[in-house]
């Protein structure tokens, strides 16, 4: 059982920068795949980001590729999302998820297992 807890969400201009967390149980974070995963409302949750889990294969939705970052510090078994130069149409809840399978980076809803609560991230105009 793994659980995670995100953090860092909020209120940001467009333009602007925000860190995402997330924070994992357990003891064999490392072998998990972690991944981003967005909601805007009305709208299907979508993949954001992904990375193995050891971290050496990293892999983004088109959307935000060269703006966001993912990353990961498997000794504080948390993961992390950088989003810069935000935009309005990054407004969602954003959740974080762990796949069982860490060799590879999947991007389906259905290949993780693990889900976060989520966080709310408004971007304003």
């Amino acid at each position: 059982q793994v659980q995670l807890v995100e953090s860092g969400g909020g209120l940001v201009q467009a333009g602007g920068s925000l860190r995402l967390s997330c924070a994992a149980s357990g003891r064999t974070f490392s072998t998990y795949g972690m991944g981003w995963f967005r909601q805007a409302p009305g709208k299907e949750r979508e993949f954001v980001a992904g990375i193995s889990g050891s971290g050496g294969i990293r892999a983004y939705a088109d959307s935000v590729k060269g703006r966001f970052t993912i990353s990961r510090d498997n000794a504080k078994n948390t993961v992390y999302l950088y989003l810069n130069n935000v935009k309005p149409e990054d407004t969602a809840v954003y959740y974080c998820a762990a796949a069982p399978d860490g060799r590879g980076v999947p991007n389906k809803v259905h290949q993780y297992k693990y889900w976060g609560q989520g966080t709310q991230v408004t971007v304003s105009s």
